[in-house]
């Protein structure tokens, strides 16, 4: 028996020795490589965030950056501009037929390019179908399947939808997926009501030792009356465009022609923003809470003047209300 742990005792050691004498890679001197950045930007739904993202995208990509962009909203409308209105194959609904037909997904049937952009929908279920959330999930699993964490692109552009908070569209802010995220406003309530929420979700996962930040905000159709302004200076954040409620830009998106253009007369609003994403540092928000918000706005709009009556038994069965004798035994304290 001793001979046996001597022999293995030798053994182990002789294995540890030629370890120890292979000699360790050389020390990489060649430059870094460039990191991804990763950004999710989120936004009540109709708020504007595939207008934003599509001229945002493309004008990325005329300034010679490598951009993906990636609609993870069930309607799978993030990439209908950019494909002047053509909808796109999902990857959800695309892995479901060639799960039935046996093949395997490549990157070709569900990644298409339009002027140095490249972008693709995670799609979802339909209503009633399923969680919209673990479609995003699963989405995903299936993005990393295709080398999602080997692709090389400058910029990854994420479209979430802020009005759902379940867990599927909180993975980015919640996992790390992303270093920032970009929040779609306007000077209305809904929407910087659903802005707040997603900075109180950066809040809380960055104290469970979270890494992700707020970029800042975007202004859509302006109409320069200060709430989000106000909204931005109070919650910590910058604002990194105000893009006008102007009838040009209703008409251009209305008929999907991007204005992101370098030549465009909105092009040096989209080069800006291009650059101010790009340099923004994620930022640790201050939410505000629901009074801090509703006081952004006048008491004519958000009806803070309305008084609360308390409903009776009365009013809820139509009847006077008749106390009965109760059976419980109370009991006197000793």
């Amino acid at each position: 028996m001793n001979v046996q742990l001597n022999k293995a005792a030798l053994s182990q050691a002789a294995q540890l020795r030629a370890e120890a004498a292979v000699e360790p890679d050389p020390v990489a001197t060649s430059p870094a490589k460039k990191e991804t950045q990763i950004i999710a930007i989120y936004g009540k739904g109709g708020i504007g965030k595939s207008f934003t993202l599509a001229n945002l995208s493309y004008m990325m990509a005329q300034q010679g950056k490598k951009v993906l962009l990636i609609g993870c909203d069930p309607k799978s409308d993030t990439t209908s501009l950019l494909f002047g209105g053509k909808a796109c194959p999902t990857i959800i609904e695309t892995s479901t037929k060639k799960k039935l037909a046996g093949e395997a997904v490549a990157i070709g049937d569900v990644c298409f390019k339009r002027d140095g952009v490249y972008a693709m929908e995670l799609g979802g279920p339909e209503v009633g179908r399923g969680c919209g959330g673990r479609g995003i999930i699963h989405g995903f699993e299936l993005l990393e399947k295709l080398g999602f964490h080997e692709w090389g692109f400058d910029f990854v552009l994420l479209d979430f939808l802020g009005d759902v908070v379940c867990g599927g569209f909180g993975l980015p802010i919640a996992r790390d997926m992303c270093q920032k995220v970009i929040v779609v406003g306007s000077n209305d309530l809904q929407s910087l009501y659903v802005a707040n929420n997603v900075c109180s979700a950066v809040e809380y996962f960055r104290k469970l030792g979270g890494n992700v930040g707020v970029g800042g905000l975007v202004i859509n159709k302006d109409d320069g009356t200060g709430e989000a302004q106000a909204f931005a200076d109070a919650a910590g954040i910058p604002v990194l465009a105000s893009i006008p409620a102007d009838d040009d830009i209703r008409r251009k998106s209305a008929n999907y022609e991007i204005i992101g253009r370098p030549e465009s007369r909105w092009g040096s609003l989209f080069s800006d923003l291009a650059a101010n994403v790009a340099d923004a540092a994620p930022h640790r928000p201050t939410p505000l809470t629901q009074d801090g918000l509703l006081g952004l706005f006048s008491s004519d709009v958000t009806g803070r003047d309305v008084v609360l009556v308390p409903a009776t038994h009365e009013d809820m069965c139509g009847v006077a209300h008749v106390s009965k004798p109760s059976l419980e035994v109370v009991y006197d304290e000793v």
